[in-house]
This record gives structure tokens, C-alpha cells and sequence, in this order.
């Protein structure tokens, strides 16, 4: 694997110095010994300058070893995982800048203390392998990171989409699959076709593949309008910010940067800001938080009068409440349920506030009383003995046992694969503060306007021992309490 130049000579600076140290010298001492200045061996040791091979054999003859052996990029065995790190697809795909973080200010670290960070690049890779980490997982825990410190908020996107709007949306129309489908063929030559997953079930999980030797995309015959709509704006958003680099299925199954993963969330962004404008949500969720009542089906008739998904568009509402609203204290989450089942899996979390409620547990039982669960059991039992096969929407405010906090939480489930009987919650959460009930009016109008429970996070961390929903015994709270207790008695024996 070829390395960057700067990668090399960091590599070679952390061996010198290593060497040097071995040998008990000081920088002024190896200097001296090899004709060279003190600036120049403490630039090469700090990975700033890479010698010339007369200068090296000096350095190797002032250490009493070979030049060989100098100028190889193998390091100790301390500092394995530096190499490994260098070696590694971090530094030369994730764009550090985009987090604040400049490289060579990361590089400087290295050098400055290269056993502990060795350390602990070496504790985050085990942990990476203990909890079977792929690098997919590293990139979009990256991206959910990214999204986070800006808000799920970007200004140039948004500028994109309103260029978008502008030039192809007349006077404020809707765009719709027509225009989409139109603009594909005729400006971007992209043809489309659709693929039969009953025919094709290996693809039965993709929504669509894009074909770039072609310009096809094709797109599963199974998608509802909603999500073909979804489908065909994001490729215009490829197309329409000349996003290059991009996986070719959505689902995409998987991805070889995190430019990808980048890439493909903007266009995601994009298709999301052209379908629902940003102008009309906001005129619309004006609206609706200066009600004195909180209505369910108004909500759902919202999302309709919108054409999205509910998923599709409690994102968009995090790209809009904290800019425009100033609702920052938020998070957003999914879950899947297969009907029959007792378990639910957290597919998808977003935290744009001090994270609390669901996120990945292992070997816990998440509080069967978040209502993301108990809108799944309840749209399992409308399935199964009234024949239900819509959408149903639920509020509750949610105040957490051990802190104390509250939480509204709007709720919407569906069913997301009707083969399998696989039904999906997406919730949107605020904590409830000043700021939130100032820009909710029905939240302060009528007292228990919204259904209150108290709630926790997990079955073994809670003491809510009459909690008829309880599935799993409080495990985790009894060893704390013990530990608690044991260091008591400790404190009575001195």
C-alpha cells in the first residue's frame, strides 16, 4: 500500500526518535554526533522534513545501525498501531476538516506522545473488534457525528436545492415524479427502468441500482409513490451537485469511502429539501404549533399533504426546527418490529441534544412504555384483529424515572414489510423546556393534552418494580445497588 509522503516522513521521524531514546542520546548529542543541526533533527522527528540519503547514512552511523534498517517503515512493536493507523483508510478518506480537526494538528499529537497515543489507538481498535465494528459502521457513525455538530443543518445545500427550485420549480409548484423523471432523461441523459423483485428476489432489498456505465437507474418495481418520488430526487441531487463519488444501490450494500457515505447523504438532503420546501413546512408546522390541542391524525394528514414517508419527513424536520424554530433539543429514532414478536430493534437513532432515551444496547430490554413501542404493539393488535393496514400516529410526553427530564415525543408507525410482516416507528423527541413550550402553544393551553407516562431506559437499569411491562428483571440497578452498599460497609470499617 503506497503511503503519503507526509505519512512517511511522520513514520520515519517516530522511528529516529525512537532510536534516538533507545540509545539513551539527546537531540543535541545525535545532532552533534551526525553533523547536523538541532532544528533540522527535531523537524525530521516531528515528521516536518524527510532527509536526503547522505544526511540519513549520517543519522545511521551516529546510532550504530544500518541504513536499511533506518529508513524501513516498520516500527516497534510499541508502536504497531501508529503504523497500522497510517496504514490505515482514516487518515487519507475521512476529511478531518469537516470536524474541526486540522491533520497536521493530529500528526503534531503523534509525534508529541507516541507511546500513549499508540495506547490508545490500540484500546479503539480492540473495541472495534470486540463490538465487530465494520468500517460501513465507522463511516455512517461518523456522518450521524457530523450531522450532530451542525444541527442536521446545511446552508449550502439548501442553497443548492433553493437554485433547484428556482430554476425548475414555476412559481412555487410542486415537483413531483413527472419533472423528476423528465429532468433525468432530458438534461441527464439518466435512463430509467425497473426491475421485478418477484422475479429478481436477490434484489428484493434494494430500492434502486444505478448503473453508471449505462446511465441507467432501475428502480424496484415495489416501491410505493412516496418512495419512488424519494428515489428519483436524490439522483437528481447526484446529477444536480455533481456528486461523483456515490454508492450505486439504496439500500447501498456497501461502500468504499466515506466520501460515499458523504456524498450520498447530501443528495439525500437535497431530494428531501426540494419535495418538502422549506418555505411551506415552515408556514405549516407555524400552524400547527400555535393550536391549543394536539391532533394525531392533523399530523399524519401533514406528512400526507407532503407526499413523504414519515421517516422522510420527521428528517426534514430536523433540518428545519433548529434553524427557523429554534427547537435544538432533539433526537429522532426507529425501530423495527416483526408482528408476533417480543423483540424491536433500534435501526436508525440522530441526536442533535444531550443524547438520552433509546440508542444500541447489548443484552438490554429497551422500556416497553416508550410509546415507538407501544404505537408498534398497538398497530400489531389493529393488523391482527381489525384488519388495519394504515398508518398510525401518537404523542406522548415522556418524563424519564431517574433524572427527571420530559420528553414530547410524536410517534408514527407503518408497516415496512408487508411479506414478512415487518411493521416500523419513526419518532421525533424535543425536551420540553422554556423554549419548546414558547413555540408549542398546546403543550401549556390544556392540561394532559398529551398522554404523560413515566418511562426509563431499559428494563435491567430500572426501579419501577410495579411496572406491569417489565420484561426482564432489573439486573444491572441491583448490582449497582450492591456495589453501592458494599462501599458503605468499607466506609464503616475505617
Amino acid at each position: 500500500m503506497n503511503l503519503p509522503a507526509d505519512h512517511i516522513r511522520l513514520l520515519f521521524g517516530l522511528k529516529l526518535r525512537q532510536l534516538r531514546l533507545d540509545k539513551g542520546l539527546s537531540v543535541s548529542e545525535l545532532a552533534q554526533q551526525s553533523g547536523l543541526s538541532i532544528s533540522y533533527v527535531t523537524e525530521i522527528e516531528k515528521g516536518r522534513k524527510y532527509p536526503k540519503a547522505d544526511k540519513i547514512s549520517a543519522l545511521a552511523n551516529a546510532m550504530q545501525v544500518d541504513y536499511d534498517s533506518l529508513v524501513s517503515l516498520k516500527l516497534s512493536k510499541k508502536l504497531e498501531p501508529i503504523s497500522d493507523f497510517l496504514r490505515s483508510k482514516f487518515l487519507t478518506e475521512i476529511p478531518l476538516e469537516l470536524f474541526g480537526i486540522d491533520p497536521s494538528d493530529l500528526l503534531e499529537l503523534l509525534v508529541e506522545a507516541p507511546a500513549k497515543v499508540s495506547a490508545m489507538l490500540r484500546t479503539f481498535m480492540d473495541i472495534a473488534l470486540t463490538y465487530n465494528m465494520s468500517v460501513e459502521r465507522l463511516y455512517l457513525t461518523m456522518l450521524r457525528s457530523y450531522q450532530e455538530m451542525h444541527d442536521n443543518h446545511f446552508p449550502d445545500i439548501e442553497a443548492n436545492a433553493d437554485r433547484f427550485l428556482g430554476e425548475f420549480a414555476v412559481q412555487g409548484g410542486v415537483v413531483d415524479e413527472n419533472l423528476l423523471t423528465n429532468l433525468l432523461k432530458t438534461r441527464y441523459d439518466v435512463h430509467i427502468e425497473s426491475f421485478d423483485p418477484l422475479t429478481q428476489p436477490e434484489l428484493t432489498a434494494l430500492r434502486s441500482v444505478y448503473r453508471p456505465a449505462r446511465k441507467t437507474l432501475h428502480l424496484n418495481a415495489g416501491l410505493s409513490v412516496e418512495q419512488r418520488a424519494f428515489i428519483l430526487a436524490r439522483e437528481v441531487g447526484f446529477q444536480f451537485m455533481s456528486l461523483k463519488s456515490r454508492p450505486y444501490t439504496y439500500s447501498w450494500v456497501e461502500a468504499d469511502s466515506f466520501e460515499q457515505i458523504l456524498n450520498n447523504y447530501k443528495a439525500s438532503y437535497f431530494a428531501g429539501a426540494i419535495l418538502i420546501r422549506r418555505d411551506k413546512l415552515v408556514d405549516k408546522l407555524t400552524d400547527l404549533f400555535a393550536r391549543e390541542t394536539w391532533n394525531n391524525d392533523a399530523f399524519l394528514e401533514l406528512i400526507h399533504e407532503f407526499g413523504a414517508t414519515p421517516e422522510r419527513f420527521f428528517y426534514r424536520l430536523s433540518n428545519v426546527l433548529p434553524s427557523y424554530f429554534g427547537i435544538d433539543q432533539l433526537f429522532f429514532y426507529r425501530f423495527n418490529h416483526t408482528a408476533g414478536q417480543t423483540t424491536f430493534q433500534l435501526t436508525k437513532e440522530m441526536h442533535l441534544s444531550r443524547q438520552q432515551g433509546p440508542r444500541g444496547m447489548v443484552d438490554e430490554h429497551y422500556c416497553r412504555r416508550w410509546i415507538a413501542l407501544t404505537i408498534l404493539q398497538e398497530l400489531q393488535f389493529l393488523q391482527q384483529n381489525k384488519g388495519f393496514d394504515g398508518t398510525l400516529c401518537r404523542a406522548q410526553l415522556s418524563e424519564y424515572a431517574d433524572s427527571g427530564h420530559q420528553y414530547l415525543i410524536i410517534s408514527v408507525a407503518h408497516p415496512f414489510q408487508a411479506a414478512t410482516q415487518q411493521n416500523m416507528s419513526v419518532s421525533m423527541c424535543f425536551a420540553v423546556n422554556d423554549a419548546l413550550k414558547s413555540k408549542m402553544k398546546f403543550l401549556t393551553h390544556v392540561p394532559n393534552a398529551v398522554p404523560f407516562r413515566v418511562v426509563n431506559e431499559a428494563c435491567e437499569r430500572c426501579g419501577i418494580f410495579d411496572c406491569r411491562e417489565r420484561v426482564a428483571a432489573p439486573a444491572v440497578l441491583q448490582k449497582k445497588r450492591q456495589f453501592a452498599g458494599m462501599k458503605q460497609a468499607m466506609e464503616k470499617l475505617k
